[in-house]
């Protein structure tokens, strides 16, 4: 390029190189940089291996008697004493409660005034027909005349009778108005007191009779056919006393679930001798749904994430040769104490990853976490450990 001689247009050349610097530079600032290499994160795996579950399926349950009885008066009346207490242990003839006995004595006395004067008109009419047989006898009535004395001296007796009932009637309703055991058993519930009017039938108190003992328990629908009449269960005391477990069997099995927690009732018989108290707390293990000992896959709670679309869980899976991991999509069975149980979509031999799951994506190339310590890990040519824990059966 030519420049002019004139030193008027030097000042206008060098602007217009410096303006072309800073516009290739703007240019050049513009392009972007190239991306950062995705970095290689460390994880822990563990490999997949058969295991046994290890944990016995409990249900918590009640201690109850084997037969529990509502008690109540037979008659209406206010209540004017209660004798029992609550845990108390009675015997057969113990009072429990007392009725005013009043009205029912004054009722008893009016059915025996009344089987009195019975008695009375039944002597007359009695004498009147022995006085008509004999003038029948001699021919001085007829005999229309003695059969009409023959019903009244009937009628009388049957009156009589029926005095006689009401007396013993009344006699009953007045002994009705002390509430006594006719077992032995505790007082389990008192649901009347003092000064309250009841009606026959209310309940008063409940006794627990004394005799056989029951654990009941709740199951759900779907394991409720597992558990058969006769069947054994293994029982244990919550607060870890006693005689450690004790055996029972299955002696009831509700016919229909409960309406609102669509539950079983299940009521195991134990021995009574070495049952723990009424309404003690216990643990429950049928047998019959027991599956400690079956072989199976277990993983960590850490290695689970959701799997696509959020369809069900998925694990990591490690591809030893590239170093890199896949989604793999699982099917949980079930807990066995703080490890799930996988039913399907790993096998053994595959390396799962169990922390670090929620930071990964498909391909990412990934290296095996290793401990301080000089603690080694297992590398791609290696097999990890397996990281099986079992959850030992009480």
């Amino acid at each position: 390029m030519t420049v002019p001689n004139d030193s008027a247009a030097f000042p206008r050349i060098l602007g217009l190189i410096l303006a072309g610097a800073v516009v290739a530079t703007a240019v050049g600032g513009c392009k972007q940089a190239p991306p950062p290499p995705e970095p290689v994160r460390a994880v822990k795996v563990m490999e997949v291996a058969a295991d046994r579950f290890g944990t016995a399926v409990e249900f918590s349950g009640e201690v109850r008697a084997r037969i529990e009885t509502r008690l109540g008066f037979r008659v209406t009346g206010k209540i004017t004493e209660r004798q029992a207490q609550l845990g108390q242990h009675v015997t057969p003839g113990t009072v429990l409660a007392q009725l005013d006995p009043r009205d029912y004595q004054l009722a008893a006395e009016a059915a025996r005034a009344q089987a009195a004067a019975a008695l009375t008109s039944r002597d007359l009419a009695a004498a009147d027909l022995k006085r008509y047989r004999d003038l029948r006898a001699q021919n001085f009535i007829s005999a229309a005349e003695l059969e009409r004395r023959e019903s009244t001296a009937r009628s009388a007796q049957a009156q009589l009778e029926q005095a006689q009932a009401q007396v013993a009637s009344q006699g009953n309703q007045a002994r009705y108005t002390r509430l006594v055991a006719d077992t032995a058993g505790v007082i389990t519930a008192v649901e009347a007191e003092p000064g309250q009017v009841v009606t026959a039938g209310t309940t008063v108190v409940r006794l627990a009779q004394d005799g056989g003992r029951d654990v009941v328990f709740a199951v759900p629908e779907d394991q409720a056919v597992a558990v058969p009449v006769g069947s054994p269960v293994s029982v244990r005391r919550w607060d870890g006393q006693g005689d450690g477990h004790l055996q029972g069997t299955v002696r009831e099995v509700a016919a229909s679930a409960d309406a609102v927690t669509r539950t079983y009732m299940i009521k195991v018989a134990i021995d009574a001798d070495k049952a723990p108290p009424l309404g003690a707390t216990v643990y429950a293990r049928p047998q019959a749904l027991s599956q400690v000992g079956r072989p199976v896959i277990k993983l960590p709670t850490s290695a689970l994430r959701q799997a696509a679309q959020g369809k069900g869980s998925a694990v990591w899976v490690l591809d030893r040769s590239s170093m890199t991991v896949q989604l793999q999509t699982v099917e949980v069975a079930t807990a066995d104490g703080n490890e799930a149980v996988i039913a399907s979509g790993l096998a053994p031999g595959m390396l799962v990853v169990t922390a670090g799951v929620h930071v990964l994506s498909p391909g990412q190339k990934v290296s095996i976490y290793k401990e301080k310590y000089g603690r080694k890990e297992a590398g791609p040519d290696q097999r990890a450990p397996v990281a099986a824990t079992r959850t030992a059966e009480r």
